[in-house]
C-alpha cells in the first residue's frame, strides 16, 4: 500500500511539473479575486466555471464542514488547462491571508483535471502536519476524484475525501493518532460524517429547487385564481336582453285574445265567406 501511494505521488508530481509548462495563464481580470484578498466564502470561483447548482452544493458542503471541524477548507477553482502566471504568488496566499484566525487547508482545484490540483496549509498547521501526510491527503483525494468521469462528480468526491483527511489531521494534532495519517484507513465515523453532510447538502439543494419553483408556481396559481373569481363574478352580474321582434297583428287586429281566436262555421257545405257576419265595409276596414 505504501509503495503504491508513493508511486502515485511521484507520478502526480511529474505530471504536474509537465503540465505547468504547457498550462494557460489565468486571465488578468480574474487574478485580483484569487490573489489580492482573503476570500469571504469557502469556495472561490470568480470565473464562474461551476454552474449555479454545483456551486451552491459545494459551498453548502464546505460550510457544513466548517461547522463540524476545527480546520477550515478553502477551495479556489481554476480551469483544467489554467495556472497562475507566478507560482510563488499562489504559494504566498496561505501566509498572507491565513496566518491569523482558524487553521485552514487551502486548495487550488483544477476543474476537470483533479490531478493538477495543489494544496497548502495555513502556517499554524504547517508545523504540526508532516509534509508526507500533507502529500498523502492530497494524493488520496485526487485518487478518489479520478474514479469519477463527470467534472462535477470529481469535484464533489475530492471535497468529501479531503474533508475526511482533514478529520485525521485534527486527530493527529490532538495526539489521538500514534502513527502517520497515511498508515491508517479512513475512519468509519468520518465516512459517516461525510455521508451525513452529503445527504444534508442534497436535501438543501432539493429544498432550494423547490423554493425556486414555488414562487413562479405561486404566481401562476394566483393568476388562475384571479381569472376564475373574475369570471364567476362577471357571470353572476350578467344581464340578458331579448330583442323585440316585429310580429304581424293577429287576424289583422292590434291585440289578440288571451286564449287565442276561435272561428266556427255553421255549415261545412257553405263557403266561409258567405257565413261571416254581414257588416258595413267601413267597419270591416277599421
Amino acid at each position: 500500500m505504501k509503495s503504491r501511494v508513493a508511486c502515485f505521488v511521484i507520478l502526480w508530481l511529474a505530471t504536474a511539473a509537465s503540465w505547468a509548462q504547457t498550462a494557460n495563464p489565468i486571465p488578468d481580470q480574474f487574478l485580483p479575486a484569487y490573489l489580492t484578498v482573503r476570500p469571504n466564502a469557502f469556495l472561490v470561483d470568480p470565473q464562474g466555471l461551476l454552474n449555479a447548482a454545483d456551486f451552491q452544493d459545494r459551498l453548502k458542503f464546505l460550510n457544513y464542514h466548517a461547522s463540524d471541524s476545527t480546520i477550515d477548507l478553502f477551495v479556489y477553482v481554476i480551469g483544467g488547462d489554467q495556472d497562475f502566471p507566478e507560482e510563488r504568488r499562489k504559494r504566498e496566499i496561505a501566509e498572507r491571508f491565513f496566518a491569523a484566525g482558524r487553521p485552514a487547508v487551502i486548495v487550488f482545484y483544477t476543474l476537470g483535471a483533479p490531478q493538477y490540483s495543489t494544496m497548502d496549509l495555513s502556517p499554524a498547521l504547517t508545523s504540526q502536519i508532516p509534509a508526507a501526510d500533507q502529500e498523502h491527503a492530497l494524493a488520496s483525494s485526487i485518487q478518489q476524484a479520478r474514479q469519477k468521469l463527470a467534472a462535477a462528480e470529481q469535484f464533489e468526491t475530492f471535497c468529501v475525501q479531503l474533508s475526511i483527511r482533514i478529520y485525521w489531521m485534527e486527530r493527529l494534532i490532538s495526539g489521538e493518532l500514534p502513527a502517520h495519517i497515511k498508515d491508517l484507513p479512513a475512519a468509519p465515523i468520518s465516512q459517516a460524517k461525510a455521508k451525513a453532510a452529503e445527504k444534508k447538502v442534497k436535501f438543501l439543494a432539493i429544498q432550494n429547487q423547490m423554493l425556486q419553483f414555488a414562487l413562479p408556481a405561486g404566481v401562476v396559481l394566483g393568476l388562475l385564481a384571479m381569472v376564475c373569481v373574475f369570471w364567476r363574478v362577471r357571470r353572476a352580474r350578467a344581464r340578458y336582453h331579448f330583442p323585440v321582434l316585429e310580429v304581424e297583428p293577429r287576424l289583422g287586429g292590434n291585440h289578440a285574445a288571451g286564449v287565442g281566436a276561435v272561428i266556427s262555421f255553421a255549415s261545412a257545405a257553405v263557403p266561409p265567406a258567405s257565413q261571416r257576419d254581414q257588416m258595413p265595409e267601413y267597419l270591416r276596414r277599421a
